[in-house]
């Protein structure tokens, strides 16, 4: 039988603490969450690898450390409401929910979101919602944090309207091929991104930047 206990205290040991996941509200979560539980059958015994897990039609998990430096940078407080974009089978919308007071997490895979479900029974400050990632959770807003859980070329404004002042917001970002960390507040000046992290990241579909045609 595979010893998922031991695999989650060796992802805490060599993947979190050495690569500056130093929050330990955010290392308590991820030593107990069992990631195993969010994702597809026959990937269970590849939970604890620190690569990200294709997951089917272009989605992957992030591996740990990209989660582990979003949720400890975005400094998640217990009486926060969360916006998190691309809940995939729940593993994060999970750990955020012993992190802070609700989560209302967004996906638009029916097949994840089916394991999310499953997965997240019982976790009573999680809503999950099935729409465009880009589109967000209007209904909902505002947040006081949001979270990507992925890299996208651009964040769309109707996103980071969702935000309240003074929100944060966390995501992967893609430059040229290369994925950083990035996070952001909302002020009354507006928004701005900051990179903390040259750290690999699943992309997630839906925020392409437009192309722009040369003539």
């Amino acid at each position: 039988m595979t010893d998922f206990a031991a695999m989650r205290h060796a992802m805490v040991v060599s993947q979190l603490r050495p690569n500056a996941v130093s929050d330990p509200r955010v290392i308590a979560a991820m030593a107990g969450v069992p990631r195993e539980h969010f994702l597809p059958a026959e990937l269970a015994a590849l939970a604890y690898r620190d690569r990200p897990l294709p997951l089917g039609n272009g989605r992957a998990l992030n591996q740990p450390e990209a989660t582990g430096r979003l949720l400890s940078e975005a400094r998640v407080r217990a009486d926060d409401k969360v916006l998190l974009i691309g809940a995939a089978g729940g593993y994060t919308a999970a750990l955020l929910a012993t992190l802070a007071g609700l989560v209302v997490a967004v996906e638009n895979d029916p097949a994840l979101l089916a394991i999310a479900r499953s997965a997240l029974v019982g976790s009573t400050n999680v809503t999950l919602v099935e729409a465009p990632l880009a589109e967000g959770a209007p209904s909902e807003a505002p947040y006081n944090l949001i979270v990507v859980d992925g890299a996208v070329e651009q964040l769309p404004e109707v996103l980071i309207d969702q935000l309240a002042p003074g929100g944060r917001l966390v995501t992967g970002i893609v430059d040229r091929g290369v994925t950083r960390l990035a996070l952001g507040t909302r002020t009354a000046g507006g928004f701005g991104l900051a990179d903390f992290a040259d750290v690999d990241c699943v992309t997630l579909p839906g925020f392409a930047r437009p192309a722009v045609f040369a003539f």
